[in-house]
Formats: structure tokens, C-alpha cells, sequence
């Protein structure tokens, strides 16, 4: 892609990466109108700028985007929210680029997850219960799962929406890189 069309798509996708991350943050919310507008908007770009093959690219990126976090979403390891807006940030990049997006999205996820655990901003009490169920056998499961915090609490959920924004970046940095 042109290195121009590469920096517009970081002056659209800037401010409404920098709301969302704040929503999830703050209020571990990524809200409809935010991630399904960005959506609409990844759309709309892509036939602004390569007509009907331009959207139905872009249609198939934030389809793989979704496909990605639908089976976490179905077995309860990621939020609605978090399926949405890494369908919207895929609708951004051409199918190429997709795998290295989810590269990124994957390896920002892993290290906003051992520093938020480092810094005890999220519970381990979750992760230490499927290691012991796996690998110790005198484990007792009932009462570690009664120590689990509930889905509800604060402390049980990652923000991954900021793991989505980091890999956005990236990928766009990634592509300026090679384009420039």
C-alpha cells in the first residue's frame, strides 16, 4: 500500500483506538457504538479507496478478524466487545496483512497479560486453576474453583481492547515501514 494511504488510515484509526483503550481501561466496556461504527467506517474505506473490490476486501478482513476471537467468545475467554472492534481494526488492512495483525494482536495480548499480572492489576487466581487442574493430580478442584474471583469482578477481566489498538499500530508502523 502507498505510505499516504498508510497514514491516513492512522489519522482515522488514532483517536477512536485512543477513545476505545480508554473505555476498556477504565470501564472494561468497548461500546457498540464505538467498535460497530469503526466497523462501518473500515467499510467505508475500503470503498473510498478500491470501490466494490475495496469493501468486499475489507469485508473479508474484519470476517477474519472476528473468526479469530469467536471461539475464545464462545468458550467465555474473550468479551463481545473484543470481537467487534478486532473485526473493525482488520476491516482497515487488506487481507495480506492479516496475519501479521493477528500476530501482533496476539504477542501485545501476551504482554499485557504477564505485566498486568506482574503488577497484580489482574487475578492469576484463574490461570493458576487450569495449571494445578492439568498438572497436579492431589489438585482439589471444587475448592480452587470457589477461590476463582467471579466473571463480574474487575480483577477477572483483561482490557484486551488495548492488546487490539497495540497490534493496530503496529501493523500500520510494520506497513509505513516497508512502504517508506
Amino acid at each position: 500500500m502507498p505510505l499516504a494511504l498508510t497514514i491516513v488510515r492512522a489519522a482515522i484509526l488514532t483517536p477512536w483506538l485512543g477513545w476505545l483503550c480508554w473505555s476498556d481501561a477504565t470501564r472494561r466496556r468497548l461500546p457498540n457504538v464505538l467498535t460497530l461504527g469503526g466497523l462501518l467506517a473500515g467499510l467505508a474505506c475500503g470503498f473510498a479507496w478500491d470501490g466494490l473490490d475495496g469493501f468486499v476486501e475489507a469485508f473479508e478482513s474484519a470476517g477474519i478478524g472476528f473468526l479469530f476471537l469467536f471461539l475464545p467468545f464462545l468458550l467465555r475467554g474473550a468479551a463481545a466487545g473484543d470481537v467487534k472492534m478486532i473485526a473493525a481494526c482488520a476491516s482497515f488492512f487488506p487481507v495480506r496483512e492479516i496475519p501479521a495483525f493477528l500476530v501482533a494482536v496476539s504477542l501485545a495480548g501476551f504482554f499485557l497479560m504477564v505485566s498486568m499480572l506482574a503488577v497484580r492489576g489482574v487475578s492469576g487466581a484463574r490461570l493458576k486453576h487450569w495449571f494445578r487442574c492439568v498438572f497436579d493430580w492431589r489438585y482439589d478442584r471444587k475448592a480452587g474453583r470457589a477461590a476463582i474471583p467471579s466473571a463480574d469482578d474487575e480483577r477477572a477481566r483483561v482490557p484486551f481492547g488495548i492488546a487490539i489498538a497495540a497490534g493496530t499500530w503496529f501493523t500500520l508502523a510494520l506497513e509505513a515501514v516497508l512502504c517508506g
